[in-house]
């Protein structure tokens, strides 16, 4: 089968130039036209061959996939929409072509469906495979998402599910342990951890609530739950200098996953489990009504931002409350 070693450099580019944006590739730098009257938004993740997937649960297509998606996910928090990407690609020598040729379609499958191009990016040789994606939006300055504009008062939106994307890992890291949960289920939790979806359809509903004055003069905080949803909570409110109540029974756990890994285990991946990629909201009450109406199942109102800025989970069943420890979700260096 053949490597990237077979091909050299050139004869990679080559095979790769069909992915790329054919009116932009081909020059040093790609030259890009901003919307009229929109700002860049620009961020950038790194995904790293033993840290971030393995071919024991990632196949090339998905790393591809969740590697845009994660840059999307960070647009589409600040209000953006995608423009494209560039794409720095380390690989080592023996890598199959192959390899190389699944992680550019699922990254083009994944822009296809949500909006953008590859607009180019580097090649070098390492030890380790890393793929390093910065991605490009654009945004009205009106329509700018920000963590640090949470208010006291204001819902705390989960715009879906948390805690599949772990139970997805799970599975596939120990099939052993999971055999008895239902095929569709497996398939179901998989889905979530390798194909994540960046939720760019929130944003026309929050600009229509506001446009029909459901929050006026109260702007909108957000933050993608790519670390989990307390690490998303805890850091809005430091951000915005806030504190937040969330009610237990209120966070949004699939039955599924409550039925198969039990109740305390879906609270502990929901709040820490990371990858759900999933939008965290604190705005106004009657606009979270309005677009949890037209998000449907999965998103809820989770607790409420408070002026005392501890950050808890509480239980209304039994009265307690504990202080959210963000330290639990996984962390570089730790």
């Amino acid at each position: 089968m053949t490597t990237v070693s077979d091909l050299g450099e050139l004869g990679l580019l080559e095979r790769l130039r069909p992915f790329c944006s054919k009116d932009i590739i081909g020059d040093d730098a790609a030259v890009l036209a901003l919307p009229p009257g929109q700002q860049l938004v620009v961020t950038t993740d790194v995904l790293v061959d033993g840290v971030h997937f393995s071919d024991r649960t990632t196949a090339p297509f998905d790393v591809g996939w969740r590697a845009t998606a994660a840059n999307l996910s960070d647009l589409a928090a600040m209000g953006a929409e995608p423009l494209g990407l560039t794409v720095g690609l380390s690989l080592p020598g023996q890598t199959k072509v192959d390899w190389v040729e699944g992680l550019y379609q699922g990254m083009a499958a994944c822009l296809e469906r949500f909006g953008g191009e590859i607009f180019g990016g580097d090649l070098c040789r390492s030890n380790t495979i890393t793929v390093a994606v910065t991605a490009l939006g654009a945004v009205l300055p009106e329509r700018v998402l920000y963590r640090h504009t949470a208010r006291p008062g204001q819902a705390i939106v989960a715009t879906g599910y948390h805690g599949l994307s772990r139970a997805g890992l799970e599975v596939l890291l120990q099939p052993e342990a999971w055999a008895q949960v239902p095929d569709t289920v497996q398939t179901a939790w998989i889905r979530a951890h390798r194909r994540p979806i960046p939720r760019f359809d929130v944003l026309p509903l929050l600009q229509a609530g506001l446009a029909a004055g459901l929050a006026p003069g109260q702007p909108t905080a957000a933050m993608d739950s790519s670390d989990g949803l307390a690490n998303a909570v805890v850091q809005l409110c430091r951000a915005s200098g806030v504190g937040a109540r969330l009610e237990q029974s209120q966070l949004p756990l699939h039955p599924d996953l409550v039925c198969w890994a039990g109740a305390e285990r879906a609270v502990d991946w929901a709040l820490y489990g990371g990858e759900d990629f999933e939008l965290v909201l604190c705005l106004a009450h009657d606009l979270a009504q309005r677009i949890l109406a037209q998000l449907g199942e999965g998103a809820a109102v989770v607790g409420q931002v408070t002026a005392d800025p501890s950050v808890q989970l509480c239980n209304s069943k039994d009265g307690s409350a504990i202080l959210l420890n963000p330290g639990q979700e996984f962390q570089h260096f730790k």
